[in-house]
């Protein structure tokens, strides 16, 4: 077993689930030639820094960095302006030298930050905490979709589904809820793990971190304490697992590496971010990528949980792919791929028309939240009348689209709002003549 199994091993055994935090520049698994770019693009954008801030913005320890400032300052590349105390307090600035070191540096890559991480373990780490690992029972799985009406049926299919780890199709006609109950469902996604600022392949860096989709826990709220050895590798941040949600504006582009020919540096793409969470693909089909170009993208990653990246220099590697991975759609399955494509989809899920019940209770819980008084003859107009005239079936969107429409009414009149046979005529023509998916309006003439 090698040394970054032994010492995940022993992160695991003590508790805290945090990597630990390394003591030198070979324990932190990173080039000095990486670290010194660092250092001096670090430098060159704050100034003058102690040792020991340039450590707490680099995330790691003082005793990490301290060999590589020894080495700039006997090549002249930096100079101490002042000295404190202690080692921590000395102050750091550059040389004319270190700015023209500086200057090659940006021009190499500008990102300045905490130490990137190695690949090697940034996939250890992945697979730690990893997805396939999470188990959700009954009552999560209805905790998770709140007041979203569903049967038990609907409730475990989707919960076998998320336990299998496997890839979820759910498909059905346009309002039938299908992206209300996968946004509900990344409720069930739990726990805490530990995300990378970046990671370093080849000499490069890709910025992994993303603060809108890996929201961090606050440690020092949790712990009740600021210190390093608590909190371990400060390159990593402690964050929910994550969830990615994509929808029509997804192009193949966007899942490789992004290089950023400014900054010089990689954005990891969506499925990457998603990592040890779940990513949402809403809107299957609406792409500007034929769905089944886009869906043969997934083919590999889904079968064998790993994907395949590749840098500007023509480096390949390989990524985990631990990602519960939904996709959200109109088309039926036999439209976004072949048979053996299908197979890899685990579960197939239609979402369909609701019961009366249940289309009763969706048409109740529209009326509370546009503020409006429930009125049981209004449910029955809409069901036996404006649906049956129709034929439209009980699709769980309709009633807060509809209802929505008399609140934006007596707003606009500046009186109550009031739920009767006319006003939900008026408001069904309005929703139904501007949806140009459905084709040709509803017919309600008598």
């Amino acid at each position: 077993m090698g040394r970054m199994d032994l010492s995940l091993l022993a992160d695991t055994a003590a508790g805290s689930g945090a990597p630990l935090a390394p003591r030198t520049l070979v324990e932190a698994h990173l080039p000095e030639p990486m670290l010194i770019d660092l250092l001096v693009r670090l430098l060159a954008r704050a100034g003058e820094l102690r040792a020991g801030e340039i450590a707490c913005r680099l995330g790691v320890a003082l005793s990490v960095i301290d060999p590589t400032l020894d080495f700039l300052r006997a090549e002249k590349l930096i100079e101490v302006p002042r000295r404190g105390s202690f080692d921590a307090d000395v102050a750091y600035q550059l040389t004319d030298a270190g700015r023209k070191r500086a200057d090659e540096a940006f021009d190499k890559c500008r990102y300045v930050g905490p130490m990137p991480v190695s690949l090697h373990d940034y996939v250890a780490r992945v697979e730690l905490q990893s997805i396939k690992g999470l188990r959700v029972s009954r009552e999560a799985v209805r905790g998770a979709l709140g007041d979203a009406v569903a049967s038990d049926a609907m409730v475990d299919r989707l919960g076998s589904a998320v336990n299998s780890g496997r890839g979820i199709y759910l498909y059905g006609h346009s309002g039938s809820g299908k992206t209300y109950l996968a946004e509900r469902m990344v409720r069930v996604v739990d726990g805490p793990i530990w995300v990378p600022h970046a990671i370093h392949v080849d000499g490069e860096i890709i910025q992994v971190f993303d603060p809108l989709i890996h929201h961090a826990i606050d440690e020092s709220i949790e712990t009740g304490v600021l210190d390093r050895q608590v909190i371990g590798d400060r390159r990593w941040v402690k964050a929910k697992r994550p969830v990615v949600v994509t929808g029509g504006e997804l192009t193949m582009e966007m899942l490789d590496l992004e290089f950023d020919a400014h900054s010089r540096f990689y954005i990891a793409p969506p499925q990457m971010k998603a990592n040890n969470g779940m990513m949402i693909l809403d809107d299957l089909g609406r792409q500007r990528v034929p769905v089944r170009e886009l869906m043969n993208r997934w083919i590999v990653p889904l079968d064998r949980h790993v994907d395949y990246m590749a840098l500007h220099t023509g480096t390949k590697f390989q990524i985990p792919f631990d990602v519960n991975v939904v996709f959200s759609s109109n088309l039926p399955p036999s439209e976004i791929g072949d048979p053996a494509f299908l197979r890899r989809l685990g579960y197939k899920i239609h979402v369909g028309a609701l019961d009366e019940g249940g289309y009763r209770e969706v048409f109740r819980q529209a009326c509370e939240r546009s503020n409006l008084e429930f009125d049981q003859a209004a449910a029955d107009y809409l069901i036996g009348t404006l649906h049956a005239r129709s034929r439209l079936p009980l699709y769980a969107t309709i009633p807060y689209d509809v209802i929505s429409k008399l609140r934006d009414r007596a707003t606009y009149l500046g009186e109550s709002p009031r739920i009767d046979p006319e006003s939900l005529r008026w408001a069904w023509d309005l929703y139904f003549a501007a949806d140009e998916s459905l084709g040709t309006a509803p017919s309600l003439d008598d």
